[in-house]
C-alpha cells in the first residue's frame, strides 16, 4: 500500500499505517500516532480531551494512528 498524500504529489512512498477515521494509507511523515480517547459509534465523535493531557477518568486514552487532515480535524473539534 502507498501513502495516499504522497502518491496525490506524485510521489511512491510506502505507507507505514492506516488512517483510523479516513481508512487512508499514510506514510511516517503524513501520520500522527498519540493517545486519543476511544469512541463510542461509527462516526459520531465527541472528544473531552487529547494527548497527554488527558486526565478524566472516564476516558481512555490509546495510541492511535490518524492522518494528519483527521487528526487536525479532532483537534479543533476538541
Amino acid at each position: 500500500m502507498k501513502c495516499y498524500e504522497c502518491a496525490k504529489n506524485g510521489k511512491d512512498t510506502d505507507a507505514v499505517g492506516i488512517c483510523i477515521v479516513c481508512g487512508e494509507g499514510v506514510c511516517k511523515d503524513h501520520l500522527k500516532r498519540e493517545k486519543i480517547p476511544l469512541w463510542d459509534g461509527e462516526f459520531d465523535v465527541k472528544l473531552r480531551c487529547m494527548g497527554e493531557s488527558c486526565k478524566l477518568k472516564d476516558v481512555d486514552p490509546q495510541l492511535k494512528i490518524l492522518c494528519t487532515k483527521c487528526h487536525y480535524a479532532l483537534v479543533e473539534n476538541n
